[in-house]
């Protein structure tokens, strides 16, 4: 496969949308550009939808490009306008905890090789009047209406908060272009009104020129966006989502979005992924371009042991090789699964039906009988074997299994 230049991999991985300044890719290619991405600290981690983004931003600096990753404690107060409805203003102490919080993780994805900075620093001293005299004046009202986001709101509503947002990131561009030498900004599509904004503001106050590519927003299987707001939120923060669970929503990504997500959330290169893409191709079922994905995030994100950890976990639940887990990985692995405690012993039959694990005692025998029944990976088909806490793993738990997919999990 021909070498390509840093540009046409970017356009090959489908990271380029909207694009801003003619000779961008010249700059890209051959230059050192220090570029910026930027977010509000709405939360107190990222979640998968960012990771795309800062996966380009990190692609960038490899490329030889300078980052700088923008956590918006000032634009944080107002919120990013909406498609369909104003944004939850947060207290200024969550916002700032939520802010700590994402500066730790981004600072853990870049390895401390990117400059991370907060646009409060450069707001909480600027007059309201200066603002407008210095900045407000340089943007016409009838451009502000024309962008897409703010037009769609029209109709519903605006508040004067958020049509102002535009104004604050445009600034945000225009102040690191003046103490940073920051000429690039790098956003999800979504963003390109305030992109074009900073652009603007550079060009009339300084007369100088900067650039901006954005990329497509990334859309899970069902075409929704990576993010709490659809309610499918896939957090980087371990504690929120473990690496057991990214692992399991990650291999099971859909055949017709795999390609996709290997060249936006991955290193490798142009020619492994097409070598991969044609072994899953010929043997669609061994999954092995999803585990590479898995493998992939779950190592940039966490480690390579907690890849393994999840990777293995994942494998013993399905062979059924329960004993070979720690109890805190089986409670990782089952962590959705429906639970129950139990204080005695107990005979077998009674526990499947007493539980809801069966819907009757002629079910339960059914199962048993068909030998659907495991318990800590072993198969159970007598009705009046006496449950008791010698067989529960470290004397606590019980997997129980029901057919092939269905899990319970008893706590003594």
């Amino acid at each position: 496969m021909k070498k390509m230049t840093n540009w046409e991999e970017l356009k090959w991985r489908g990271l380029v949308k909207d694009v801003a300044g003619e000779d961008i890719e010249d700059k890209i290619n051959n230059d050192h550009i220090t570029f910026y991405w930027g977010t509000d600290p709405t939360a107190d981690s990222l979640h998968l939808g960012h990771y795309s983004s800062l996966v380009t931003a990190k692609r960038l600096m490899k490329m030889g490009h300078n980052p700088i990753l923008l956590c918006g404690g000032a634009t944080g107060r107002i919120g990013d306008p909406r498609p369909t409805s104003e944004r939850e203003i947060i207290s200024i102490e969550t916002l700032n905890k939520n802010i700590e919080s994402i500066r730790k993780q981004i600072d853990k994805i870049f390895a401390s090789k990117a400059k991370i900075v907060n646009n409060y620093d450069w707001f909480k001293g600027y007059e309201f009047l200066d603002f407008l005299r210095d900045v407000g004046k340089y943007i016409n009202i009838n451009y502000m209406l024309d962008k897409d986001i703010i037009n769609r709101r029209l109709e519903t509503g605006i508040t004067y908060a958020e049509f102002s947002y535009m104004l604050i990131q445009g600034y945000d561009f225009l102040k690191m272009y003046e103490t940073m030498n920051c000429t690039m900004q790098v956003e999800g599509s979504d963003q390109w009104g305030n992109i074009t904004t900073g652009i603007d503001l550079i060009k009339k106050i300084n007369g100088g020129e900067a650039y901006a590519f954005t990329m497509p927003l990334i859309l899970d299987a069902n075409g929704k966006k990576f993010g709490k707001s659809e309610g499918n939120a896939l957090w980087l923060d371990i504690n929120k989502t473990s690496s057991y669970e990214l692992y399991q929503y990650l291999i099971n990504t859909d055949d017709q979005k795999i390609l996709e997500y290997l060249k936006v959330f991955t290193f490798l290169e142009p020619e492994e992924i097409e070598n991969l893409m044609a072994e899953h191709t010929k043997e669609p079922h061994l999954r092995k371009a999803q585990k590479m994905l898995a493998k992939c995030i779950i190592t940039d994100l966490h480690s390579a042991e907690e890849y393994e950890r999840a990777k293995n976990i994942s494998e013993a639940l399905f062979s059924g090789s329960i004993q070979s887990l720690k109890t805190e990985d089986i409670l990782i692995g089952l962590k959705m699964v429906p639970s129950f405690k139990l204080n005695s012993d107990i005979k077998l039959i009674d526990l499947l039906v007493n539980n809801s694990i069966c819907s009757s005692k002629r079910e339960a025998r059914e199962m048993l009988t068909s030998n659907a029944i495991t318990i800590n990976g072993k198969i159970y088909n007598d009705e009046n074997s006496i449950i008791t806490k010698k067989i529960a793993i470290d004397e606590q738990l019980l997997v129980i299994r029901k057919g092939k997919k269905k899990y319970y999990l008893g706590v003594f």
